[in-house]
């Protein structure tokens, strides 16, 4: 007697159907996505903006997430990480120029320069390009990174920042945790934690492609820290501090990161 309860055979699909099949829940999954995408934008963009200090101008939420991301990559931070370097054949000729902010004095005189260094004791140091030049010179060829999207190969020469803290003495500054510094006009500043500012590829550059650096470039002294974007690379140093809350920063103030590492 033939088994009334004996399970039907499902037909397999056609290919016609198999098709109909995936490009549906290809579709479901794709609009599904896309609600709950929408959803949370709506609910960041109508987030309240952070209260505007060391940083600024972005929803309170995504502060917090950048902030969060910050003391991550700090935690696994390093030293013994060095960025790719080049040969000097490698480097950019025509060096791009992003940037004038802080450095568009038209009355800058390059020989009336110097570095005031605001130890944590209270004194300040004041140290001209001739007494920096005469330190041990180092260089470095790398790719540098803008935030705009573009890189470039370049050339760069100077001092280690970690040479000239030990050269004048500045132990007790180079245990803060922030370094702050300053354009002469005090018009672009950048704050950096301590880890990367005495990373052994931070330099205190005084020459790009074995020249002296031009105005344009940040004569008579810049920032070159390769473990940053440029916007962290801070042209015509003026004045050098330290401290362990958050000095102020330039682009963090207009919504960008803080930490800006690479």
């Amino acid at each position: 007697m033939k088994n009334l309860f004996h399970k039907r055979i499902a037909k397999p699909l056609t290919v016609e159907q198999q098709i109909k099949r995936r490009t549906f829940i290809s579709f479901g999954t794709f609009f599904a996505l896309s609600a709950g995408a929408f959803a949370g934008w709506k609910w960041l963009y109508n987030s309240p903006k952070e209260v505007a200090g060391v940083t600024g101008n972005v929803r309170a939420p995504l502060r917090r997430a950048l902030n969060k991301s910050e003391l991550f990559f700090r935690n696994f931070f390093s030293n013994s990480h060095l960025v790719r370097t080049y040969p000097k054949s490698r480097a950019a000729i025509d060096v791009r120029v992003n940037s004038m902010i802080g450095i568009d004095d038209e009355n800058f005189k390059s020989d009336k320069w110097f570095l005031n260094i605001k130890s944590t004791d209270g004194s300040l140091l004041k140290v001209s390009i001739d007494e920096i030049r005469s330190l041990p010179k180092t260089e470095i060829v790398f790719d540098f990174k803008c935030v705009e999207g573009w890189d470039q190969i370049q050339h760069w020469t100077g001092l280690k920042l970690i040479d000239f803290l030990d050269h004048y003495h500045l132990e007790d500054c180079v245990k803060k945790k922030y370094i702050g510094l300053e354009t002469p006009n005090g018009k672009y500043y950048v704050g950096l934690e301590m880890e990367s500012a005495v990373h052994p590829q931070t330099i205190l550059a005084y020459e790009m492609n074995g020249k002296p650096l031009s105005i344009k470039h940040g004569a008579p002294l810049r920032l070159i820290i390769p473990v940053k974007y440029g916007i962290k690379n801070l042209k015509r140093i003026g004045t050098m501090s330290f401290s362990d809350t958050r000095p102020r920063d330039y682009w963090a103030e207009r919504g960008y990161d803080y930490y800006s590492g690479l």
